[in-house]
């Protein structure tokens, strides 16, 4: 049996597992065996935790704890790291002239991370760069837990219950609470334990290489840039005309601009329904925009002047500047409209669906996790022309490899593909 810290230990006794015990009894709860370690905030320290590091053995594991809802950055303001032999460290990069001692630590190692898109961009602009990694996330992903999150894991294959009520702390607080340090540390506390566990479940479910495709792949991921972001604000669709959007467009971009200056998160300057509430009704003067709904606090009245000026140039911009409504994709359009723009097309996409979906429950795996929906719709709404079985599969697979897919994704799902094509065609 584990210990409460995740540590392994000798049992005899049935006082946990005899026959008198419930079987809904609480699963324990995971303490750190070692105790809080003391966070490393000076150059100094940082040699010395690296040197601890690199003396470990095995993978490492590692989160990150940014600012999310309170800062505009992205930046990790702590990591957390535990090594075989080494213990867990926390390190403070904001107070660090330098992370070259940990990049040297790190170099050749393999990283275990929970759902490592979050934490990798951050990482990466410290100049952490992983050699290998395995994703606890992605790996229960793909051996079809319901539930993926890095608490329900821990529960399910190692039995421990973790501590939940700091999630969403801001991070950029110093010093930080030795409550929150110590939630943060738990983070990476049986990481390698859980790596162990669900590793060797892809080796029984024969899905060893896939994982190692998909990691491998992680190892490159850059976070997305959206294009014309100010169209997620909340409640836009309310706003009628395309002066409408332009005046959501720059609020939003001025709000943008304050919040990136100031480093806080947009929605503490102002709220979307602020947005939204002022591209209603165009409102001229700092009088008339702050008695608009969502225009109160700080943020509206500090900068009400930003406000007005924004309002006037979409109120005074020419015709030809202003938004459209729905700007031209270069991908597909909405699956609801192929029925209508291409019912042929509409036919491959329902059978493609349908098998990928089979296929997937019949692998046990999530649907979006054996091919990407974005990748699949593409490849339907324009197939390669050539009706050959052969020659399309061929054009197929070299679709979704130009698209991105991972090779045993493309190896199971481009037959699937092809027939779609080939049978659509046939009128039903």
């Amino acid at each position: 049996m584990r210990d409460g810290g995740g540590g392994v230990i000798e049992d005899n006794t049935e006082a946990e597992t005899g026959p008198d015990t419930p079987e809904d009894a609480p699963a324990p709860l995971l303490t750190l065996r070692d105790g809080l370690p003391p966070v490393t905030d000076t150059d100094e320290g940082l040699v010395k935790a690296a040197a601890a590091i690199a003396a470990g053995s095995g993978p490492v594991g590692i989160d990150a704890e940014r600012a999310s809802g309170y800062r505009y950055s992205n930046r990790a303001y702590l990591i957390q790291l535990r090594r075989e032999g080494s213990g867990i460290w926390l390190i403070d990069p904001i107070e660090l002239s330098t992370m070259q001692p940990l990049v040297d630590a790190l170099e050749g190692t393999e990283w275990i991370l929970h759902a490592a898109t979050q934490d990798l961009p951050c990482l990466s602009d410290l100049g952490l760069h992983p050699s290998a990694l395995f994703d606890t996330e992605l790996a229960g992903r793909l051996l079809g837990y319901p539930r993926v999150g890095l608490g329900t894991l821990v529960e399910t294959v190692l039995g421990f219950t973790m501590l939940k009520e700091h999630s969403a702390a801001d991070w950029s607080t110093r010093p930080l609470p030795d409550a929150w340090l110590e939630y943060a540390a738990l983070d990476v506390e049986v990481l390698v334990e859980l790596r162990d566990a669900l590793a060797d479940e892809l080796v029984a479910q024969g899905k060893e290489a896939w994982a190692r495709q998909e990691f491998d792949w992680l190892r490159g991921f850059e976070a997305p840039v959206r294009t014309d972001a100010w169209r997620r604000t909340s409640g836009m669709h309310r706003v009628r005309g395309r002066r409408g959007l332009a005046a959501v467009r720059e609020l939003w971009t001025e709000r943008d601009r304050i919040a990136q200056q100031r480093d806080v998160t947009p929605s503490r300057i102002i709220p979307d329904a602020a947005i939204v509430a002022a591209a209603q009704d165009l409102p001229q003067d700092k009088a008339a925009l702050l008695g608009l709904k969502g225009f109160h606090g700080r943020g509206a009245e500090r900068y009400a002047t930003s406000w007005v000026k924004a309002l006037n140039r979409a109120v005074t911009m020419d015709e030809d500047e202003l938004p459209v409504r729905s700007p031209r994709s270069e991908g597909p359009p909405p699956p609801r409209a192929w029925a209508d723009k291409d019912p042929t097309a509409a036919r491959r996409l329902t059978l493609a669906r349908e098998s990928v979906n089979a296929l997937a429950e019949a692998r046990n795996l999530p649907a979006e996790n054996l091919l990407t929906p974005d990748f699949l719709r593409r490849a339907m709404w324009t197939p390669p022309k050539t009706r050959d079985p052969g020659a399309l599969l061929d054009g197929i697979i070299e679709l979704l490899s130009g698209f991105g897919a991972r090779g045993w994704q493309i190896a199971l799902t481009a037959p699937l593909l092809t027939d779609a094509v080939l049978h659509a065609d046939i009128e039903p």
